[in-house]
Formats: C-alpha cells, structure tokens, sequence
C-alpha cells in the first residue's frame, strides 16, 4: 500500500534550506500591525488547572456532549497555553520553546478558534497569537459559523455545539526549511502531541473534547482563509463544558 510509505523516514535526496543557507521562516504567520488584540489571562496568573497528572490520564476521555456553559477567559487562555504556549524565546528570538514538543523547534502549527460561548469574548473566528498570548478577531461575522463547521464536518453536530471549537493548520514550510523531504512525519506526530495536551487541560477544568479529522478538507482551508498549500488545516477538537 503505497500510504505506507509515509511512515518510513525517506532517503534524503537533497540538502534542506537549512544547510542551504536560506533564512529561518518566521515562527509565526504574520499579521497586521493595526490589529486589535484581545488579551488573554497570563499563565502566571492562572488559578486554574491543579488537577494531578495521573488523574487527568485516567480520566482523558472524548466527550460529544457539552452543557450550554461558557467557558471563562481564563479557562480558554489556558487551554491555548497549555496546546501551544511559548515558554521561552531562544536563538535571539528565532526560535520558540512551547509546551508542546516539536522537532527542531520549528512548531509549524497556528491556532484558529471558532469560539461560541467564552465569557466577554463576542461569538466569532479567532486567531491564536502564540507569542504575545493574545488573540487576532479574523471575522466579525459570526451568524451560521456553527452550522457551517457541522457541514464541513461531515454533519456531526456535536462540533458546532461547544463553546469553543480548536482548528489547527501547519505551514509546512517551517519544517520543510530544516528537514526537508523528512517532515511530513514530525508534522502530523507533533500536532497529536498539541490535541493530548488538550484533552489533559481540558480534564482540569470540568471540560471536555473530542479530535476529529473526518472533514471535508477544501472547506475547512476555506473557512479559516488558508489556501491548503503553504498552509493548511489538519485537526479539529471541539471544546465545552460537561
């Protein structure tokens, strides 16, 4: 079976752009410097998420029902900490250290947000700005978002009930530039170890998700305004409150 193939590491064939010389692409997608950022709840401020390790295992389960509670800001804020929170700038800023790990460090992953209920937080499509631990608004309109992410999922409806609905991307670019031909499999193994996190955070906060990669893959590109080939969406995880 010729999809087997992809779980071999490659005899490489060419030099990457590292060893090229070609600059480190940014570690984040750009965004405009007018924006308005909403913040979010510091990590050092959190009162939140002191459950033990061992708990939080034997209790990981996928949930497909969610009450109509909003989550706090806080409780998001640390849901997106502990998927994709940056610890520590290094190599001169070059480089992010996260919560999460990824080869090289290249964390080739952004964080799109349809959020449905998070307290003052208006119903909406978001961007996770990683290194300021801020959010980017992506659109203002909000009125059938849900009902679109149940159709892009393949009618499973439970997704446009939660109150926050995590969409990640890759622009695989950002780990193509060090491992070249070798990436495909550190991207798709590094963005599992971004959802375990998730349904780990979400044990400690009464919360629950489920990972979901049946969708329909041009639509979902679509609705987060990627083109599906210098970024791409991979992983869907709806969020709410049990």
């Amino acid at each position: 079976m010729n999809y087997r193939k992809h779980l071999k590491n490659p005899i490489i064939t060419e030099e990457s752009d590292q060893r090229k010389g070609l600059p480190l692409p940014p570690m984040q997608k750009p965004y405009p410097e007018d924006a308005k950022l909403i913040d979010l709840v510091s990590p050092e401020d959190f009162k939140i998420g002191d459950v033990s390790l061992l708990k939080a295992i034997k209790n990981r389960v996928s949930c497909r029902k969610y009450s109509n509670e909003s989550l706090t800001l806080e409780e998001l804020s640390f849901l997106l900490w502990a998927t994709q929170g940056v610890k520590e700038l290094a190599r001169e800023g070059r480089i992010t250290l996260r919560t999460v790990p990824s080869g090289g460090a290249m964390h080739p992953f952004e964080t799109y947000l349809l959020i449905n209920r998070v307290d003052n937080i208006t119903p909406s499509l978001y961007r996770y700005l990683a290194i300021e631990h801020k959010l980017l608004p992506i659109t203002t309109e909000a009125k059938d978002l849900p009902e679109e992410i149940n159709e892009i999922c393949n009618k499973q409806t439970f997704v446009g009930k939660s109150a926050v609905v995590f969409i990640w991307s890759a622009r695989p670019y950002r780990t193509e530039w060090r491992y070249g031909e070798d990436s495909l499999k550190d991207i798709l193994m590094s963005v599992g170890h971004i959802c375990q996190n998730l349904y780990l955070a979400c044990e400690a906060i009464n919360s629950g998700t489920c990972a979901i990669v049946a969708y329909q893959q041009d639509k979902l590109n679509e609705f987060i305004g990627v083109d599906g080939d210098n970024e791409i969406s991979l992983y869907v995880a709806p969020v709410g409150k049990l």
